[in-house]
C-alpha cells in the first residue's frame, strides 16, 4: 500500500492550480489523513441509505442495518457492513461506500475516470496515488477547482460532500486544516 509523498501532492496541486496545503487539508478532513487501514484495505464508509437507493429498498426489511432510508448506523464497522452488502449485491455495495484518502463515493466512479465501479474499487485498493488521481478527476469533472483555488471552503464542501456538509462542519474543518498546512507547506 503506497502512501503519498510530497511530490504527489505537488503534482495534484499543479494539476488543479492550487497550493499543496489545499490538497493536504482536504485529505486530512476526508479521512483523517489515512487512505488505508493497517491491513492494507482502503478506508471506507458504508452509507446504508445509498445501498437502499441502489437496491430499490429490496433489503429494507431483511437487512435494515444495511438498507435504510435514514443515513446512519456509523457505529457499526463499515467493512463488516460492506462485506455483508457485497454478498447481497456487489455493485450496489461498492457504489454505497466512500473510498480511500479522499472518500469518494463509489457511484462517482465515472467522474473519476473509471468505466465501472469495480474498476474504481480495484484502483482504490492499489495506492493513495490512485486515490489522489481519482480526487483530481472528480474535482475537475464537477467544476470544484475554482472553489479550491479561491478557498471557498463552503462552496467546495457543498459540491464535494453534498448539501448536508454543514452537519459535519466540512467547510470549517477544511479551512482550519488549510491554515495549519499553509504555515508548513510552500
Amino acid at each position: 500500500m503506497k502512501t503519498l509523498v510530497e511530490a504527489d501532492f505537488e503534482r495534484a496541486a499543479k494539476f488543479l492550480k492550487v497550493d499543496v496545503a489545499t490538497i493536504k487539508a482536504v485529505a486530512e478532513v476526508e479521512s483523517a489523513g489515512k487512505g488505508f487501514y493497517a491491513d492494507g484495505f482502503p478506508v471506507i464508509l458504508f452509507e446504508r441509505h445509498k445501498f437502499r437507493d441502489f437496491t430499490k429498498g429490496k433489503y429494507d426489511k431483511t437487512h435494515p442495518h444495511l438498507s435504510n432510508e435514514v443515513a446512519g448506523g456509523y457505529k457499526q464497522s463499515s467493512r463488516k457492513k460492506f462485506n455483508e452488502a457485497f454478498a447481497l449485491d456487489p455493485d450496489a455495495a461498492m457504489k454505497s461506500c466512500s473510498w480511500g484518502k479522499f472518500q469518494i463515493m463509489g457511484f462517482n466512479h465515472g467522474d473519476c475516470g473509471y468505466k465501472t465501479v469495480g474498476e474504481f474499487v480495484d484502483a482504490m485498493k492499489e495506492s493513495e496515488g490512485k486515490h489522489l488521481d481519482a480526487f483530481c478527476r472528480f474535482v475537475k469533472a464537477n467544476n470544484l477547482a475554482q472553489a479550491l483555488w479561491s478557498k471557498d471552503w463552503e462552496g467546495f464542501a457543498r459540491g464535494y460532500n453534498g448539501k448536508a456538509y454543514k452537519k459535519n462542519r466540512y467547510d470549517e474543518k477544511m479551512a482550519e486544516a488549510y491554515e495549519r498546512y499553509k504555515g508548513n507547506v510552500s
